[in-house]
């Protein structure tokens, strides 16, 4: 083929794409070969099936997107209509989707991102989680709080990921329930040394009270798979659980713990099998801040919230991706019933 025909192929658009289509596909028929495209040097040209296939593509992605924001919006008006302290406006804007998770009846685990702000260093991943217990009301509500907080001054200090709801078929039940749909105790459902003796051990010492079940097996729960799955990908420098209503700060793992946010003060609870503390906190040594609020069912007043996220960004920035001395807390946690 000629140079100058090579550039007139070039330069007309689809005409020249459906010529060279034609010449490639005449010579593949003569050679009675497969259509393979020619290793010489002309001009690369996009093909009309590879145009397509980026199109349906295209598509593709952009209906997954829209999907996924139906089905979060969805779920945002079924937690306006359970907690009158969330406002459906702040749940259903464009940033917040699904995440991948479900519940046992089907439910998404919705999940807001605060990426790292280009030309700005990020200090770490931070993964923050509410409602792991669904009748704990106060530990969803003050998280989209603190999302609005983020959604007006997120600096790029850290990459967020913030997840309101753990546990939706909790929260969705007629009564809300501390349990899933499946009647485990989501914080009694993670991977720990001997898990079967020590949950079955601990759960006997409970009288076998049912909000305290562990489950048939670690991680048996579609929700703390999920949540395994999002701290093994997400890889946080640090975790906050939100929790009610013992009214203290609790913590597990490396670091120096805060010893207190806002009005919340350390007072560390124990480490229990399958919890959350002792999963991320002591076996994987990702600092893990269990934020006990006083109430379940009443939020901390503005001032409040407003302090405890102050301090939490104060004790974030000293302490994430810093190199740790680690604190030893196992041996000085009193044995309280936690959350």
């Amino acid at each position: 083929m000629s140079k100058s025909f090579q550039a007139f192929l070039a330069n007309n658009g689809w005409v020249g794409i459906f010529l060279t289509f034609l010449l490639s596909a005449g010579a593949c028929a003569e050679q009675g070969g497969d259509f393979i495209p020619s290793t010489a040097s002309s001009p690369v040209i996009p093909t009309t099936t590879s145009m397509v296939i980026e199109d349906r593509e295209s598509k593709s992605g952009l209906h997954n997107a829209l999907e996924s924001r139906k089905q979060a919006s969805e779920v945002c008006r079924k937690i306006a209509s359970k907690l009158s302290s969330v406002k459906l406006a702040d749940c259903q804007k464009k940033e917040i989707r699904t995440s991948g998770g479900m519940s046992v009846d089907g439910v998404p685990i919705i999940l807001q991102e605060y990426p790292p702000i280009e030309g700005k260093e990020s200090k770490g991943r931070v993964l923050i989680l509410g409602g792991i217990h669904g009748d704990e009301l106060s530990s969803i509500s003050i998280v989209f709080n603190w999302m609005r907080t983020l959604d007006k001054y997120h600096s790029g200090m850290f990459h967020w990921h913030v997840v309101p709801l753990v546990n939706p078929d909790g929260l969705f039940q007629k009564t809300p329930q501390r349990m899933n749909k499946n009647g485990v105790d989501l914080n009694r459902n993670f991977p720990t040394d001997n898990w079967h003796k020590e949950s079955n051990d601990y759960w006997h010492r409970t009288n076998k009270n049912p909000r305290r079940y562990p489950g048939p097996s670690p991680l048996s729960e579609p929700e703390s798979k999920w949540l395994a799955k999002e701290i093994s990908e997400f890889k946080p420098d640090a975790i906050v659980s939100i929790h009610a209503p013992y009214g203290i700060l609790d913590f597990d793992g490396p670091r120096s713990a805060p010893k207190r946010l806002g009005h919340l003060h350390l007072n560390l609870l124990g480490t229990y099998p399958g919890s959350l503390g002792n999963y991320a906190g002591v076996h994987q040594e990702i600092p893990v801040v269990t934020i006990e609020l006083p109430f379940a069912g009443i939020m901390p007043t503005e001032r409040q919230m407003n302090q405890i996220w102050t301090d939490l960004i104060k004790w974030l920035s000293t302490n994430v991706n810093d190199k740790p001395a680690v604190m030893q807390v196992m041996n000085e946690k009193a044995q309280t019933d936690p959350s």
